[in-house]
């Protein structure tokens, strides 16, 4: 009986004290992928950016690859602004244009000198922080794109041949590496190549679309805030455990109280003699879990210090609830919650591998009457 109360007030300490603490939140940092960890949603002005660059662009279409290949160059500025909703995932539209030589002929005898201009948006995602834990100071990214646009050339007469003003959406995709120069500035390599329609350079040939690929260099500004925040959502699971928990105690109290409020006189008890020095402390997981929640560290640090003071071995036991999987599916999830304990025994608190005992019951064996408390390991020390 008394050991059901302490472990009461235990749990109902631990929730007023994890209430008391400070909370610290991950800015700017994940201690996990990007893709696992939930990012603060941003301000309306924050994470923007724009970036000025320029390179070099090559037309492919129709008699073009007989033309030498530095008559096929043009010049490409190009200017990008956009926002980042999260650290992987972002949007922009970029502007582009300049110069564009196509060639006719069946030795490119001619050539089109031509402008035209590009306006797509692109959808941006940058896999570094996806696959990787975020950070904002991380010196390289990659980040591929895709998008849609809209592409107008002019027209001119070249070679005595009208080669009228065309239009085509287009479909651009590429990839960036950026590399950060400072907390506001990246130095983006860009590659990119948009597909047109077949008759952008008034051209037909019967070919299926135009397309040209360009290879660019630009300074990204970061406009507003630059790093995200790390949510820290709240932990259904392990609060439904507690909570159940605290519910089954207050219902032993109940019954506690419908008891006679008055005893008959008991003669006074023998002193006990303690003939040993024993500790017997819980580590409790969440469903299908073997991760040691930060609320459980407690009782392994109180472990590890009696063990240590005591210079005495250590059972680890594990477990887990019977109404939850197969047996012997529980009979593993039991051993992998074992093995997490006395690892963290060993590698967190220095207690030797020859002090540990490790053993695991699955759901056959339950030591608790009620079932979620059974998704336990029980460490316990004998003098």
């Amino acid at each position: 009986m008394k050991t059901k109360v302490l472990l009461f007030a235990l749990l109902s300490g631990f929730i007023f004290s994890a209430s008391a603490q400070e909370y610290k939140p991950q800015i700017g940092f994940s201690t996990e992928n990007g893709s696992k960890t939930n990012f603060k949603k941003n301000k309306a002005g924050d994470n923007w950016f724009i970036t000025l660059g320029g390179g070099a662009s090559i037309f492919i279409g129709d008699q073009n690859k007989e033309a030498d290949f530095v008559n096929r160059l043009n010049i490409l500025p190009q200017v990008s602004f956009g926002k980042w909703y999260n650290p992987y995932l972002g949007g922009r539209i970029q502007l582009q244009g300049g110069s564009l030589h196509g060639f006719v002929g069946d030795n490119a005898e001619v050539m089109q000198h031509k402008k035209f201009f590009n306006a797509h948006a692109d959808l941006l995602w940058d896999i570094t922080n996806f696959w990787a834990p975020y950070n904002e100071a991380k010196v390289f990214r990659f980040i591929p794109f895709v998008g849609l646009g809209y592409a107008v050339n002019s027209g001119k007469v070249s070679g005595g041949v009208d080669y009228r003003r065309s239009e085509s959406p287009s479909i651009n995709f590429g990839a960036i590496a950026a590399f950060r120069l400072s907390k506001r500035i990246d130095l983006n390599l860009e590659a990119q190549g948009a597909l047109l329609g077949e008759h952008f350079n008034r051209i037909d040939m019967g070919h299926e679309e135009d397309g040209f690929a360009a290879v660019t260099l630009g300074l990204n500004f970061k406009l507003g805030k630059t790093d995200f925040e790390v949510l820290q959502p709240m932990d259904y699971d392990l609060l439904n455990d507690l909570n159940s928990k605290i519910n089954a105690l207050r219902s032993e109290n109940e019954e506690l109280g419908k008891r006679p409020e008055s005893c008959p006189e008991c003669p006074p008890a023998a002193a006990a003699i303690v003939e040993n020095n024993y500790i017997e402390n819980v580590v409790y997981f969440r469903l299908n879990s073997a991760k040691i929640d930060k609320n459980q560290e407690i009782n392994i640090f109180n472990t590890s210090e009696f063990v240590k003071k005591n210079s005495t071995p250590i059972k680890v036991v594990g477990y887990a609830d019977k109404k939850t999987g197969t047996s012997d599916y529980n009979l593993k999830l039991s051993e992998r919650r074992a093995r997490a304990v006395a690892k963290e025994l060993i590698e967190k608190y220095g207690i030797s591998s020859n002090q540990i005992t490790i053993e695991w019951k699955g759901s056959d064996v339950q030591p608790y009457a009620e079932n979620n408390w059974n998704r336990v390991v029980v460490m316990s020390a004998n003098e």
